[in-house]
């Protein structure tokens, strides 16, 4: 494996999830704990959750369950606290006032005074997609005036730049729900090309409006009953959810000098494209076998020393089936004595968080590494009969268990598949941690 010295590290991590939880702390709790994090639709959106709960009564359209996994602060935000006028604060999309707030705290994570870094050259990355939030702007409203960039896509990672002062590159990706690993992997990118001294990394996900279970209604591929169940023989389809994490990304020679904690090291990320032949919509098993192939090489580690991976696992009856025979294929081809990774996503607790999912999905690795302990993923009690489990070396996490390091060090990846084609992958090495306040 290449040398640790100047290695890509993440030194500092915030995350917003369903359930109230806005801590590193709640969030591994949860996990911990295997709690299942959906709630019914908020009714203080303005959302027609009446015509929403009646589709199936219309032919052509499946059931949709009164769940999600929603934030519930996604409609609360101190403008003052950051500069921003009330007005204008209204105006933002909701997605622009979370990652903010996530950003800030995954500064303080890391030891970062937030307030102390105008002129800073470092870099924001965010993924994030259009969610449909406020009236258009083509009409005369009270928010006129301030739509353009309280609606644009750019200003999730711009906001963040503009609020705290960083001079370094700046952009929102949309790779849909590869998102949020893409803008990982881009700012590791800028790193290693010195284009700036470190950088903020992310996804968010806050729903404007309810058009994605509309969506998903219509193609047949929503959870009818309310439960995103990843890899598992009753899954009905993905259950949306919302979402937020950022993390901390430097070289480990700086975040050493400076005294910040090394959560873990980013060894590899790839991002790649299906291509043509299946429909947009559909995985493909070769380029994800590619992808995560190309990862594994430029990490520079073999496939039996992962002891966790963190699937995209949507719970639909057509993607989780291809997603599970490229992991069997590469992660699940080892000799069961030297490795048996073991397999889970977040999704199965809170629900698909579209743009964020991945990391949301990283920062769960990244704490279970730090806790030592693979946390289960839940409705595992009957594993997709789809792959042949008895041909493969890959296990669901079932149960929470002890993760042993080997030479002192937890070795995971993280996928994520985005619906327009795009694929990206992840591979992390955690060293063992002796100071667990997170």
């Amino acid at each position: 494996m290449s040398s640790v010295v100047d290695q890509i590290v993440i030194s500092g991590m915030a995350v917003e999830a369903p359930g109230g939880i806005d801590t590193l702390s709640a969030f591994w709790t949860a996990i911990a704990e295997s709690r299942e994090l959906i709630g019914s639709f908020p009714r203080n959106r303005e959302w027609p959750v009446e015509q929403l709960l009646s589709l199936h009564r219309t032919q052509g359209w499946s059931r949709v369950a009164d769940a999600g996994g929603f934030l519930s602060g996604a409609t609360e935000f101190d403008p003052m606290f950051f500069g921003i006028t009330p007005r204008e604060a209204i105006s933002m999309d909701p997605q622009q006032r979370v990652a903010l707030r996530v950003a800030w705290r995954a500064l303080e994570n890391a030891g970062i005074n937030p307030g102390e870094l105008d002129g800073a050259d470092a870099g924001c990355f965010m993924g994030a997609s259009i969610n449909e939030y406020g009236p258009p702007a083509a009409a005369v409203t009270e928010y006129s005036g301030y739509r353009a960039t309280g609606s644009a896509l750019g200003a999730v990672a711009g906001r963040i730049s503009h609020n705290l002062g960083l001079v370094g590159p700046s952009l929102t990706t949309d790779t849909a729900c590869a998102s949020s690993l893409t803008a990982l992997h881009l700012a590791a990118s800028a790193l290693r090309a010195g284009e700036c001294d470190w950088a903020l990394a992310g996804g968010v996900c806050v729903m404007g409006s309810p058009a994605a279970f509309f969506e998903f209604a219509k193609n047949h591929a929503l959870a009818t009953d309310g439960h995103c169940r990843s890899y598992a023989a009753d899954a009905t389809g993905t259950l949306w959810g919302e979402g937020a994490g950022v993390v901390v990304l430097e070289n480990e020679s700086r975040a050493r000098a400076l005294g910040h904690r090394v959560y873990g090291r980013l060894l590899a990320s790839r991002v790649n494209h299906n291509g043509k032949g299946a429909p947009i919509a559909v995985p493909s098993v070769s380029a994800q076998c590619q992808l995560i192939e190309k990862t594994l090489s430029a990490a520079g580690i073999r496939p039996d020393d992962i002891g966790l991976v963190e699937g995209h696992g949507t719970g639909t009856p057509v993607g989780d089936p291809l997603e599970l025979t490229a992991l069997a294929k590469v992660y699940g081809a080892v000799d069961r004595v030297t490795g048996s990774a073991r397999l889970g996503s977040v999704k199965s607790n809170v629900g698909h968080a579209q743009a964020a999912a991945g990391i949301l999905g990283l920062i769960k690795m990244l704490l279970a590494g730090a806790n030592g302990q693979i946390p289960a993923s839940l409705h595992t009690d009957r594993p997709t009969a789809e792959i042949d489990w008895d041909a493969t070396s890959i296990r669901l996490a079932a149960a929470l268990e002890p993760w042993e390091p080997v030479n002192d060090t937890r070795f995971g990846a993280v996928s994520s598949f985005g619906v327009a084609g795009t694929n990206a992958h992840a591979i992390l090495a955690m060293p063992v941690l002796e100071d667990l306040d997170v």
